[in-house]
């Protein structure tokens, strides 16, 4: 299953995709806005948005041309915590 995170803490991205890679996942990480995110996004399973930590550009960008398939979770906290919880619901 691929997961793409947008937003976040920088200091956090490593132990993001650690938390993915135990739940059997791929995961790409965008904390900052990157004038090629939208190009590298790709068609993952499951878009998370850390919505406290991420600007309304990224969001935009980031769901402009979102795959059919893809789900979009939404969560104001940035802990490693809630990334979990969402991923336990969400990967089984």
């Amino acid at each position: 299953m691929s997961i793409v995170i947008i937003g976040g803490n920088e200091c956090m991205e490593r132990e993001y995709k650690n938390l993915c890679k135990k739940h059997g996942c791929h995961a790409k990480v965008f904390c900052r806005y990157n004038n090629c995110m939208k190009d590298r996004i790709g068609k993952p399973d499951l878009m998370v948005l850390f919505t406290h930590t991420v600007s309304h550009k990224m969001v935009k960008n980031a769901l402009s041309d979102l795959h059919a398939g893809t789900s979009v979770v939404r969560s104001h906290s940035s802990s490693l915590a809630s990334l979990k919880q969402i991923l336990a619901e969400n990967v089984g």
